[in-house]
């Protein structure tokens, strides 16, 4: 009995895990390669972008447009930087202030409605939370009218609230952060701390923002780029170059380009502007991300 069954089994062994590496090689190679070309799709355009800052106007339309030619990243930082009295610098000043005053409004308003309609019983609070479901499906564009008619009422066009107090509203980050707080705060730690003698707004200062703390980052952070990169709604609510954020005022830039006889050529100015405005969300993303993944790892490792 042992002589027939010990080659049958020895020779069924190596057959299966064969058959197995045969059929994940397969998929993990496709895989691989489906990774390579997304990562390719997204960064080309950033690779062209940091290459097109380098050159001149006449090497953008003459060169190679992944490759570069006669460096001049220098003269257009200069350009960039001097060009009608460095108003560049004050197109950065104030898309740091409306993308920081806008975010930091959106993560708090977004986390203290999220953790009430998550934690918090309240009459009506189902309905209320439908009309933010409702508010998702609009898009931006279509309020943009009768918001700019709505802050022309009271005076508040060509001024910086017109661009901030509409960018701290955010149901989509309402929406999040009720996901995360049902999950990321315990009931019972709040009976706790209710059974204590802690008030509600303490309760959310001390204890809850500190478990949503990850999900109030990822807030803030897409709130931050959209603010940074809204280009419709400062268009329409400012008239006076001086409260221009970057986007308008490269576009500005960008249709001078374009005009017709007499105008000047400013391409390269206009991308080595686009370059440097994007390098404040980059340092932005990778320094609020180690918050972001530690936070979030922590929260899955307790749950």
């Amino acid at each position: 009995m042992t002589t027939t069954k010990v080659p049958s089994t020895t020779e069924a062994r190596p057959v299966a895990p064969r058959r197995r590496r045969g059929a994940q090689a397969r998929p993990s190679w496709i895989l691989t390669i489906a990774l390579l070309a997304a990562v390719a799709y997204f960064l080309l355009p950033l690779w062209w972008l940091v290459v097109a800052s380098t050159k001149s106007n006449t090497d953008l339309f003459s060169s190679f447009g992944l490759w570069f030619a006669d460096v001049s990243i220098g003269d257009n930082l200069r350009d960039v930087f001097t060009r009608q009295g460095g108003i560049y610098l004050t197109w950065a000043r104030n898309t740091i202030l409306y993308a920081g005053t806008a975010a930091l409004g959106a993560a708090a308003l977004a986390t203290a409605a999220g953790y009430a309609f998550a934690k918090l019983r309240f009459r009506g609070s189902n309905a209320l939370f439908a009309f933010v479901l409702g508010a998702i499906m609009i898009p931006l564009t279509a309020l943009a009218i009768p918001t700019y008619l709505l802050f022309a009422k009271v005076g508040l066009t060509d001024t910086p609230w017109a661009v901030i107090l509409p960018s701290l509203v955010s149901p989509f980050g309402v929406y999040l952060m009720r996901v995360y707080a049902e999950s990321a705060v315990p009931d019972t730690l709040l009976e706790a701390a209710r059974v204590d003698g802690a008030g509600e707004f303490r309760i959310f200062v001390q204890i809850v923002l500190r478990l949503l703390a990850p999900g109030s980052i990822t807030v803030l952070l897409f709130a931050l780029v959209a603010t940074w990169n809204n280009y419709f709604l400062p268009l329409i609510m400012l008239n006076s170059p001086e409260w221009y954020p970057l986007t308008v005022g490269l576009a500005q830039w960008q249709a001078t380009s374009q005009a017709g006889a007499g105008s000047q050529a400013l391409f390269s100015m206009v991308i080595t502007g686009s370059l440097v405005s994007i390098i404040p969300l980059v340092v932005a993303f990778l320094f609020l991300q180690r918050y972001w993944q530690s936070g979030l790892a922590t929260g899955g490792v307790k749950q």
